[in-house]
């Protein structure tokens, strides 16, 4: 634990003194509509280890969110954010070398069928961007997504979600919107086992189809794994499954990987897993490593359905924004940060299911590469949900020196997300952290 100290020590009770005084001047300048997880205000961080205002230190098993996959501060990825914005901030009529240099190394690493990519800042734009080109290039105007989906908060994202909390009392959504259920193995709406199942859920979407769609159905949208639900990760070939189904149907396959990609899995993007080759690709997060950048990878003859003017972003493509994405993408290739992750995540995944084993509120513990879900329950038979069991998990451990996340349906999931640059050591320490805290709360 000596280790652990160094890195991550939190000094007192939280939150701080100064953390305390902006927590003040937030909640009285500020709407609460934004997530709060812990009462930490974050001064800076390096790699992995984050500190706050106050001077404590803790490992990050957030990744501002999912963001920073080449860890924070990242010295080549300042150079390059500097040097861009020395030259050139923003231009919105013109290509610039760096916007054209990024789109040409997406289309490279992308399957093949992907031949075009269009610069976005956020991962809502990408989702709305593949809708709106769907329903061009197709002529038709629904869209089929998921129960638990979160494809972003605009109102066209927002319509497409599967999660209530999204979307809840702000009226009626967007027509064309169909919902069926994910393979939520842990919470299957079926009852079924995946092992028997035969993928069930996705003989249920003609189902669905049949009793909700005028006919008009253009495309599905799915992400490889919901992140916002819960870190849900279906079972091998579901994903192949649909884009099966979208082949047959003839509708287009959306793949929205704004979390998953840039290494998250273990993979560049987390499509390679099971080979897919999606009409549009939507991705943003990783890709631009705490820079907003995002981007929309489609095949041409779909961008073919839009004349020129018609779809654009005031910032998207800026040349910081895309010269951050170069650089991730150097960073990515020179340190191979998608086999750390994978490596690395093997590791902690075998460790927090050994420690699940002991730990009688861990219902569940599921992942890929350096994206882990644990799912915490009153008791393993009713797998009744706990959210206070969960938001304690993540106040005890960030007064331990360890910050980490909350998401699900229920609330009741924390997520383990570090950056991809993350060591072995780092994450052991991070593990031993996280495993006394669980182990306290067993005591209680």
């Amino acid at each position: 634990m000596a280790t652990i100290e160094k890195k991550s020590h939190v000094k007192d009770r939280l939150p701080g003194p100064r953390s305390k005084e902006y927590l003040e001047i937030s909640a009285r300048v500020e709407p609460r509509c934004t997530t709060q997880q812990a009462p930490v205000v974050w001064d800076h961080a390096e790699g992995v280890v984050v500190t706050d205002v106050d001077g404590n230190r803790y490992i990050d098993f957030t990744s501002g969110v999912l963001v920073t996959n080449v860890g924070h501060s990242h010295p080549k990825h300042i150079r390059a954010v500097q040097a861009a914005a020395a030259r050139l901030m923003n231009c919105y009529d013109f290509p610039t070398p760096s916007r054209v240099e990024l789109a040409e190394r997406l289309v490279a690493l992308a399957p093949e069928n992907l031949d075009q990519a269009f610069m976005l800042t956020t991962g809502s734009e990408a989702t709305e961007a593949a809708v709106r080109v769907a329903k061009r290039a197709t002529g038709r105007h629904e869209v089929l997504s998921f129960y638990g989906a979160f494809h972003g908060r605009t109102y066209g994202a927002m319509s497409l979600a599967g999660k209530t909390g999204t979307k809840r009392q702000f009226g009626p959504t967007l027509p064309g919107c169909l919902h069926a259920p994910y393979a939520y193995c842990y919470r299957c709406p079926f009852k079924m086992r995946p092992e028997t199942c035969g993928f069930h859920c996705v003989d249920f979407i003609d189902d669905v189809v049949n009793a909700e769609s005028t006919g008009d159905l253009g495309a599905m949208i799915v992400e490889p794994y919901q992140g916002a639900a819960g870190f849900v990760f279906p079972p091998e070939g579901y994903l192949t499954r649909l884009q099966e189904w979208c082949r047959d149907h003839d509708v287009l396959f959306i793949l929205d990987e704004v979390q998953s990609s840039f290494g998250r899995t273990g993979k560049m993007f987390a499509l390679e897993w099971e080979g897919l080759r999606p009409n549009l690709l939507c991705v943003g997060k990783g890709i631009g490593s705490g820079v907003p950048t995002a981007a929309l990878l489609a095949e041409s003859r779909l961008f073919a359905s839009l004349g020129p003017g018609e779809m654009s972003s005031t910032t998207g493509g800026n040349p910081l924004s895309c010269a951050a994405g170069l650089a991730v993408l150097e960073i990515m290739e020179e340190e191979r940060l998608a086999d750390n992750a994978l490596k690395v995540g093997r590791m902690m995944l075998e460790r927090l299911r050994r420690m699940a084993e002991t730990v009688e509120a861990l219902g569940d513990v599921r992942g890929r590469g350096l994206v882990i879900g644990l799912e915490f329950v009153e008791d393993r038979a009713s797998r009744t949900p706990s959210e206070a069991l969960t938001k304690e998990v993540v106040h005890r451990c960030c007064q331990a020196g360890l910050l980490v996340g909350r998401v699900g349906v229920y609330g009741n999931v924390i997520r383990v997300a570090p950056p991809l640059v993350i060591t072995e050591e780092e994450a052991e320490e991070a593990l031993d952290i996280l495993g006394e805290v669980l182990k306290g709360m067993d005591k209680n």
